[in-house]
């Protein structure tokens, strides 16, 4: 199992970034795959973890808050240092570099080189559900559940596309120790996500 091998490899806990948003659904799924799981809201609480979720929520509150606490110059220092870093939703706009729609004065922690667009499928009315396949998961289909979701616009080509929407736009990604996913795979029963990064932190 992913949580056993990470328990086994490094001993310290995969961290949860809980300032606001869906964090406590991450914690279960860690825990429910064996990994020890915390959340995170205090720079010293990110010094002590092996990896880090950041969670669906309101990305513009996560980044106010990050700020408020000390958290995002932390935060910015340990993504660039290497840091196997998960965002889901709204912290998929945590990591990117460019927010094409971000609210006034919105900052993101940046690592990975794309450029999303917020609530880029209407409102919470609009969310919806649909099967994707992503091959570094297996054959078969990822059922994904999307809540007022970003969209990846552009990818640099340091960046890998894990999955696609059926007319193409972008909505899971890869690059180097960062992952980034627009649906909420917390939501649904299936772990292979979670599992995944479990891997990517215990081959740091």
């Amino acid at each position: 199992m992913a949580g056993s091998s990470l328990t086994e490899s490094s001993g310290a806990p995969v961290g949860v970034l809980a300032l606001q948003g869906d964090f406590r659904e991450h914690i279960a799924v860690l825990k429910s795959l064996g990994a020890d799981a915390v959340g995170v809201r205090r720079p010293a609480e990110l010094a002590a973890v092996s990896g880090l979720i950041i969670p669906g929520g309101e990305s513009s509150v996560m980044d106010k808050l990050s700020r408020l606490f000390d958290l995002a110059e932390p935060l910015k220092k340990a993504i660039a240092d290497g840091l196997p870093t998960w965002g889901t939703c709204a912290g998929l706009i945590m990591l990117a570099d460019t927010i094409l729609d971000g609210i006034e004065g919105q900052q993101s922690l940046g690592g990975l080189d794309i450029a999303v667009r917020r609530n880029a499928f209407g409102s919470q009315l609009d969310s919806f559900e649909t099967e994707l396949a992503i091959p570094v998961l297996g054959e078969t289909a990822v059922h994904a559940v999307f809540i007022r979701a970003p969209i990846v616009e552009t990818t640099s080509s340091t960046v890998t596309t894990l999955a696609a929407l059926s007319d193409g736009r972008v909505v899971a990604v890869e690059q180097d120790n960062l992952l980034g996913t627009s649906f909420h795979p917390e939501m649904t029963g299936d772990t292979r996500f979670h599992e995944y990064f479990l891997e990517k932190v215990a081959g740091r």
